[in-house]
């Protein structure tokens, strides 16, 4: 991994990929006692920074290679992500997703003209149902995190809040990224890194699906003992990957740890003072500007909000921390 292939992504993505907006508002400056601006990947295609990863991996691809098909893993942004990027490529994409993904990413998934394939999480191997499939048709696997094009592709927004920081005179900041794998928080790390170098990169992760954060405290790998029991699916993996994480380590500062009360809080304030829509696993890095700031230090935050694919019933139960 090194900056060109980030800036290599990012011209392939020229016309393709959304350079999606930095908002702000003086309400949710006042709630965090700093200014926080939030990188709205929920209007990414597709409804989250995925796409990113999908566009890269699949437009680097040998066209060869890539007529015979796609297959990936993934609970529903990356899979959506794979499927668009698929579709406009002409190609073909096979998904494979956890039975208790959220409904609207299943659905949207199969719409983008996916086979989806589901599996139960707590008792299949995600990794044998590929292999078996890979082999019998060909296809290529292109991984949601731990490769490097879909890193690559990722690394495009931190250019992205690169630039906009300049824009809007931001000379020092906290730079807080949702966090599953690592490939959003290890890509922006070094887009950051060599354009906006005195920029702090902070993963957040919900409770009990902590393992970026203490595998940098432990600096080694840690993994989760649970894979389902969260609201923040989007973001729930094993642990951080074999690419990512030495990237991580290097680059990021300490991880933030939030509620999923304080993810619901998060995505009620989000709608309230910026009118978009976030799903929990989208809104950790703004619920860790708005209610942890004690772990922050510098005075201004950029958050990305990764993704807004929630099903109603979540959103409804959001909305209702504010009653």
């Amino acid at each position: 991994m090194n900056i060109e292939m980030i800036r290599a992504a990012y011209v392939r993505g020229k016309g393709h990929v959304r350079r999606t907006p930095l908002l702000s508002s003086p309400f949710l400056d006042e709630i965090a006692g700093r200014r926080v601006f939030l990188k709205a990947e929920c209007l990414q295609h597709t409804g989250s920074f995925k796409f990113r990863g999908g566009w890269s991996a699949l437009s680097a691809m040998n066209p060869e290679q890539r007529a015979k098909g796609v297959i990936a893993f993934s609970s529903g942004n990356h899979a959506q992500g794979v499927a668009l990027a698929a579709r406009m490529h002409g190609t073909s994409s096979v998904i494979i997703m956890p039975a208790d993904a959220p409904r609207v990413k299943i659905e949207n998934t199969k719409a983008l003209g996916a086979e989806v394939v589901l599996y139960d999480r707590g008792s299949e191997d995600r990794d044998v149902i590929g292999d078996k499939l890979s082999r019998e048709r060909g296809l290529t696997l292109v991984k949601p995190f731990d490769e490097p094009l879909v890193i690559a592709g990722q690394g495009t927004c931190g250019l992205e809040i690169a630039e906009q920081a300049v824009e809007e005179g931001i000379v020092d900041a906290d730079v807080i990224t949702c966090c599953g794998g690592g490939g959003l928080t290890s890509g922006i790390a070094m887009a950051l890194e060599a354009d906006q170098p005195g920029f702090n990169v902070r993963p957040a992760e919900p409770e009990g699906f902590d393992d970026v954060a203490r595998s940098l405290r432990a600096g080694a790998i840690q993994r989760n003992d649970a894979m389902t029991g969260s609201i923040c699916d989007a973001i729930i993996t094993p642990q951080p990957g074999d690419l990512t994480f030495p990237i991580m380590k290097r680059l990021c500062g300490d991880g933030i740890v939030v509620s999923e009360h304080d993810c619901l809080r998060a995505m009620a304030l989000a709608f309230e003072r910026l009118r978009v829509v976030i799903e929990p696993g989208g809104a950790v890095a703004l619920a860790s500007a708005l209610f942890h700031g004690d772990q922050l230090s510098a005075d201004t935050v950029i958050v990305t909000a990764s993704g807004g694919n929630v099903d109603k019933p979540v959103f409804e139960r959001a909305l209702a921390t504010l009653e």
